[in-house]
């Protein structure tokens, strides 16, 4: 077999004159009449070779039969390619190989898609033949960068004193947010293990154990509904600190980022990051994952719209709802026809509409403008700071849905407008979160992070008596509109834990068959801890520019958790059920 010498990718002038052994794929094969050329492509890039038929007969017709994507070995000489016939687009456009030797490892049926090509190919299609798929130069770009942030985050732990330690993936089912997929156990018939959602638990005990400081880079389990940056099996980067308070986690944490940043994207983070509190955050962009990219910031006006005479907006008042709004600042035109269409779309996230005027010398004019007196038009004015050109969009109803549909609004205003052209990224950390809150369906008391964050200490006195009011010891890092890590200071009093537990509805003995072996530990001295887990294809998204979290894994799943691969989930032969005691009952 012909041994590789040379990448593609790496040949260059001063290669002139050298023998190359050059192996990888054919990417494109073009036949001149009296030359054959084909490009030739490997990880690292892509090569001309030339085969030409005045020097080897035999060899010139063999090139003539390659196609897309055989693989193969070329030996040759390395040639500058003529003065008029150099490639500027390729960092291989100088030279070429002067084939002389031809291996073909293996022929190629015809692709479904052209793996060089960069227009737009199915998803499906791609998903479907991810083998073929992973050759895209993209692909491979995006999955180096996933691979050199890994090496970057264990380098940067290991100097600061982490040890990465492995939990298992086979544990207990514990209540802890998602749904948990369940794995049967033969051994055991009857009972199942529960693959993680996260090592929570046993990062706790880690740190009880004594260990200090903990990382691992670990694959975590959720069946839950999946959307474009959420997958069923996913990769968290898991931190936890003894002796550590909300400060301490924070500065490790913008430490790596910063060192990400500089290795892998070669340019400063400047810190310490912008924080703004979980209140803040809702009030102003309508979620606690704000992009801080572009303005457009909500403003509440239920005061000044409490009087006016537009019934939609008196009533939600009326009623315990907000009215609630964006501005968009005078220059950006918005067609009628635009600004109708905005109105149609609001619509799927439950509020009865989008309202709007604009303004024009001081007026209001258009949309529900004639609703509203002049004083409230200036007091609308006001409360945005808005100036002679700009539109007001406000929307009526609850505080979640009015959040809910500005939260998006903005978004599709700033791409429509254009506000994310050549802007920077921007981080921040959201803190000071509800430590619980109501269920919308059931009005039950749940958890917002999870039951074992700490309460901030000046609120446990409310736990009782107004639990939704209590805040936690929690902080999310937001870049870009994604919430890219989040984590806690954890509760390391065994009392306080019971007290949380019973509060949201578990009974002693149900606190002792779901967490009995955690509790018992928190009686053996635990040390005050917290930690952070970063979401790591949510990173690799963000820093890539990328919105869709299946091109920076190799093997991702469909938005309903299927493999078009291999076609998993399937099923299995009836041998293999009731080796498990499992019977299947028609739905």
């Amino acid at each position: 077999m012909l041994k590789r010498t040379h990448t593609c990718g790496e040949l260059r002038v001063e290669h002139v004159g050298q023998e190359a052994i050059v192996s990888g794929w054919v990417a494109n094969w073009r036949d001149h009449g009296g030359l054959a050329f084909i490009d030739l492509r490997d990880r690292t890039g892509i090569v001309q070779v030339v085969f030409r038929p005045e020097s080897d007969a035999e060899l010139h017709r063999r090139a003539r039969d390659l196609r897309s994507e055989f693989c193969i070995s070329v030996r040759g000489m390395v040639e500058k390619r003529p003065p008029d016939m150099p490639n500027p687009d390729l960092a291989t456009g100088q030279v070429e190989v002067a084939a002389r030797e031809l291996q073909v490892h293996s022929a190629s049926e015809t692709p479904p898609f052209d793996v060089d090509e960069t227009g737009e190919i199915s998803m499906e299609v791609r998903l479907r033949n991810r083998f073929l798929d992973l050759r895209r130069p993209q692909m491979q770009r995006n999955l180096e960068f996933r691979h050199r942030l890994l090496q970057t985050t264990r380098r940067y732990l290991d100097e600061s004193g982490f040890i990465e330690v492995e939990t298992p993936f086979l544990t207990k089912s514990t209540p802890e947010g998602a749904r948990d997929y369940l794995v049967p156990s033969r051994v055991n018939p009857g009972k199942f293990y529960a693959l993680p959602q996260s090592p929570q638990l046993f990062k706790q005990l880690l740190m009880i154990g004594g260990l200090e400081r903990y990382f691992q880079i670990v694959k975590c389990f959720r069946d839950e509904d999946l959307r474009a940056n959420r997958q069923p099996e996913f990769t968290q980067i898991d931190v936890e600190m003894s002796f550590a308070d909300e400060e301490d986690v924070l500065a490790m944490t913008e430490g790596l980022m910063a060192r990400c940043f500089q290795e892998l994207l070669g340019r400063p983070l400047e810190l310490p990051l912008p924080r703004m509190t979980y209140d803040e955050a809702m009030a102003s962009y309508g979620t606690d994952a704000p992009d801080l990219r572009f303005g457009l910031g909500i403003r509440d006006v239920s005061d000044i719209a409490r009087e006016c005479q537009f019934r939609v907006f008196s009533g939600a008042v009326a009623e315990g709802g907000q009215v609630r709004g964006i501005c968009v600042p005078a220059g950006a035109e918005m067609p009628r026809s635009q600004v109708d269409g905005l109105v149609e779309w609001v619509k799927q996230f439950g509020v009865g509409g989008l309202a709007w005027f604009k303004l024009r010398e001081g007026k209001a004019e258009g949309g529900v403008a004639k609703f509203f007196s002049d004083a409230e038009v200036g007091a609308i004015r006001q409360r945005f700071a808005a100036q002679d050109g700009s539109l007001l969009l406000l929307v009526a109803d609850r505080r979640y849905l009015c959040n809910l549909t500005l939260s998006h609004l903005r978004l599709r205003l700033a791409r429509e407008l254009g506000l994310l052209a050549g802007a920077g990224d921007a981080l921040c950390w959201v803190v000071e979160p509800p430590a619980f809150e109501r269920d919308e369906v059931t009005g039950e008391l749940t958890f917002v992070h999870h039951p074992f964050t700490s309460p901030a200490e000046e609120d446990v006195d409310r736990l009782e008596s107004d639990p939704t009011s209590v805040r936690a010891r929690a902080y999310d890092l937001v870049m870009n509109g994604q919430e890219i890590a989040g984590g806690s200071i954890r509760i390391s009093d065994y009392d306080l834990q019971m007290r949380i537990l019973k509060m949201l509805g578990h009974t002693e003995e149900q606190v002792e068959q779901r967490f009995g072996f955690f509790m018992r530990a928190l009686r053996y001295g635990p040390p005050p801890h917290g930690g952070i887990a970063f979401g790591f294809d949510r990173v690799v998204m963000t820093l890539l520019g990328i919105e869709d979290m299946r091109e920076v894994i190799a093997f991702p799943k469909t938005q309903r958790a299927v493999s078009l691969l291999t076609g998993a989930p399937s099923e299995v032969d009836e041998a293999q059920l009731r080796e498990l005691g499992i019977s299947l009952s028609e739905q």
